[in-house]
């Protein structure tokens, strides 16, 4: 039985090759210590200690109740039992609904989350940056304060209920180009099958990844790294132009600095030579606000993209116009490729002087 860490490392090598295809993969949920791994990982998250529809906690599971869970892998009778739906605050006063799923289910769902995290997680763009490893909010304002530099319009995307509305044939289609192994497809369309429990009545899901599963945000960002690579080819073929040309007003202002500067030297009168200081403190001032590459270079375009689960945000150096276009081409391809709406009222572009 091999180690755990020695198997993820071994589908990790892999990773960041686009036509790599992964096969035999189910026969890792065969193996005990994955999910001794899984049971560590779950234990030191409390919030994934709440029970679930069958009431049982980290408590109620044991290493024959593992070897059970286990076999009913082999022989492919395992169900996931469908998840307990409650509601938590959200920061704007409305509730966010939650599926809890089973102690059992977290532990199969946690064992298939790491080998998805090992075989992705090196394929994955750069630019995202929601639920992954040495990722945060942080990393994606960080990205916006290197890469944005002289941004001239911004893009909000809002994707409408993204985490409820993901296609379970698209999802799987998507898995599929990078996993051929049918059983372990088959099991992931079982936890998106699953349904949940409200008020003890059950309700089947037909779209969607429940909110609160361990796999929902990798899922997320799988379905969603289609989106990253085609805004990254979008952003290849935007740009224009190799260096965005001088501020001439910045010229100017130099100009008229080293003129205040070389008159200062002959300059006798105390009070003339103090408003020339002056002025010339202003200027420079001045010139430490603009931007040094001309705003109205129609010869240089770029196109900054960044993405925090379903949120992002698209910074352009261009026109409007040219903004209108990336919104609809954005709002075509979500809707073609990934069967998702935009919400064009909440998809703004704003001005970045606004």
């Amino acid at each position: 039985m091999r180690n755990p860490e020695q198997v993820l490392n071994i589908l990790a090598e892999h990773s960041n090759e686009s036509g790599y295809k992964y096969e035999r993969l189910y026969r890792i949920l065969f193996n005990e210590q994955m999910f001794l791994v899984a049971y560590q990982r779950i234990h030191a998250k409390p919030g994934n200690m709440t029970p679930g529809t069958d009431g049982q906690t980290e408590d109620g599971m044991s290493i024959d109740k593992i070897h059970a869970l286990i076999d009913s892998l082999k022989s492919e009778v395992y169900r996931p039992k469908p998840a307990k739906r409650v509601y938590i605050p959200k920061k704007s006063g409305k509730l966010r609904p939650l599926g809890i799923p089973t102690f059992a289910d977290k532990l199969v769902q946690e064992v298939v989350r790491m080998v998805l995290e090992a075989i992705y997680e090196g394929y994955f763009e750069r630019t995202s940056h929601g639920f992954r490893p040495h990722k945060s909010c942080h990393t994606a304002l960080k990205s916006l304060q290197n890469n944005f530099n002289g941004t001239k319009w911004f893009i909000e995307g809002d994707i409408k209920g993204f985490f409820d509305n993901i296609n379970h044939g698209v999802m799987i289609e998507i898995l599929r180009e990078r996993i051929s192994d049918e059983r372990f497809l088959r099991l992931i369309r079982k936890f998106l099958n699953a349904g949940y429990l409200e008020e003890w009545h059950f309700n089947r899901t037909y779209s969607g990844t429940p909110q609160g599963g361990i796999i929902s945000p990798i899922l997320a960002n799988i379905y969603l790294d289609k989106f990253d690579k085609y805004m990254k080819k979008y952003a290849q073929d935007f740009h224009k132009g190799k260096v965005r040309h001088r501020n001439k007003d910045i010229g100017r202002l130099n100009n008229r600095v080293h003129y205040l500067k070389k008159r200062m030297k002959e300059v006798t009168d105390v009070d003339k030579l103090e408003a020339m200081r002056e002025e010339v403190r202003n200027k420079q001032q001045q010139i430490l606000t603009m931007p040094s590459g001309n705003d109205m270079d129609e010869n240089f375009r770029r196109l900054n993209y960044v993405r925090y689960a379903d949120d992002f945000l698209i910074g352009v150096i261009g026109n409007k116009a040219e903004c209108e276009k990336i919104k609809a081409d954005v709002t075509q391809f979500m809707q073609e490729k990934l069967k998702l709406e935009m919400s064009q009222e909440k998809t703004l572009i704003t001005n970045a002087q606004d």
